[in-house]
Order: C-alpha cells, then sequence, then structure tokens
C-alpha cells in the first residue's frame, strides 16, 4: 500500500481563507476546542483503500494512542512510534526498525500528528452532506486542495454532528483511487503507560536497525 492515512486527533487551530465556507470553518474550530481539552485519545479504526479501474480493494484495522505531539500506530503488521522528536517504524515481518527524526513517511501522507491540521495550508473548505449512520448524524466538511497539481481531488471529513469527534475522513485521488478510514473506537483520558511511547532498542537486538539522518 503506497499510501497511508493513519488517523489522530490534536491540537491545532485552524487559518481562515476567504474562500472557506464560514459554517465549516466554524465546525472545524469546534471540534479542535474539544480535541484539545483531552489528554490523550485511543482509537480503533477500519482502513479502506479502493481502485475499481485497476480492480484493488484493500482492508485492514488498525489502533493508535496519542498524547500530544506523541503517538503509537499499529497498522499493517506495522508498529510506528513517535515520541514526539524521532519516529520508529517497527516491522516484525522484516524484523528491521526503521529510526528517523522526520515524522513523515512520504510528501502528502497524512500521518497522526496532521490529522487534523494538514489542511490548514493549502485546502479550502466547505459544509457537504449530512448522513445518518446507524441513528448517527454526520456531517461531512468537503476539502479541496487549492494546487491544480495535487495528486488529490478531495478530502471528505465526516463528524459526529452531536459528540463533535471525527467519524471518518475519506479521500479521493485524481487517479481514481479512495481511501476511507472510518473509526470504530473513540476514546479519552485512558490510563496509559508512562512507557507507551519509549522505544526500547534492547527487545529487538536481532533486527537490522535502519537510521535516517
Amino acid at each position: 500500500m503506497k499510501k497511508l492515512i493513519a488517523i489522530a486527533f490534536l491540537t491545532l487551530g485552524f487559518t481562515g481563507f476567504a474562500q472557506n465556507d464560514t459554517k465549516a470553518e466554524a465546525l472545524l474550530n469546534e471540534v479542535s476546542t474539544k480535541i484539545k481539552a483531552y489528554k490523550n485519545i485511543s482509537l480503533d479504526f477500519k482502513y479502506e483503500l479502493n481502485n475499481v479501474s485497476e480492480n484493488i480493494n484493500q482492508e485492514t484495522r488498525g489502533d493508535v494512542v496519542i498524547e500530544g505531539e506523541k503517538y503509537k500506530l499499529n497498522i499493517l503488521g506495522v508498529t510506528r512510534i513517535y515520541d514526539g522528536k524521532t519516529l520508529y517504524t517497527i516491522s516484525p515481518e522484516d524484523e528491521e526498525v526503521t529510526i528517523s527524526s522526520d515524522n513523515t513517511e512520504d510528501e502528502g501522507t497524512i500521518t497522526p500528528s496532521k490529522m487534523l491540521s494538514f489542511y490548514e495550508d493549502g485546502y479550502i473548505y466547505k459544509m457537504d452532506i449530512i448522513q445518518n449512520v446507524k441513528g448517527r448524524k454526520i456531517q461531512y466538511v468537503k476539502l479541496s486542495p487549492i494546487d491544480t497539481n495535487s495528486e488529490i481531488k478531495h478530502v471528505l471529513l465526516g463528524i459526529d454532528a452531536t459528540t463533535k469527534h471525527i467519524y471518518n475522513l475519506i479521500e479521493v485521488g485524481k487517479n481514481g483511487t479512495k481511501t476511507t478510514l472510518t473509526v470504530n473506537s473513540f476514546k479519552t483520558d485512558e490510563p496509559i503507560s508512562k512507557t507507551l511511547f519509549t522505544f526500547d532498542e534492547s527487545k529487538y537486538s536481532d533486527y537490522f536497525i535502519n537510521r535516517i539522518d
């Protein structure tokens, strides 16, 4: 899977543009204010990647714990730990740990620390449709990249109108690829280990350590 959207909800402030829908901006700010009040967030989610023309249909599940800028993400058999300065990517299948000071994997990737801030710059947003999902009213905000050369056609951010939590994120690429990330479980202020975001290299003595400067 070339591109991974990893979900998270972190502290941010929104920058308004003249073209933006004021209702959409107000809703995003409301979500931000609520999220910033949490000490930590734990999520279980479903990740889907579809491209009809390429006959691609992939689905997997993952989970992530976020505290400030720190996070621990598990998806596709890989664990990623970010301690606020260094990103550790642990792959048991390859018996390899990649250590990097950069908290991004490739240009355009939405990482846990960028989930709710990736569109602060470079996107125009407006209110979109409302859907009833299993008794929940989901209000979508449509994000369109300002850069006409962007590989992204648009992004739909689904927000639970009652809780003001993110329900899902749908990214539609110009190549026809549709990536959907749906939150199955949203927990806040859970007791977590003090070492949850600490990488213990001694546990991976048999792994190849790949350090990227």
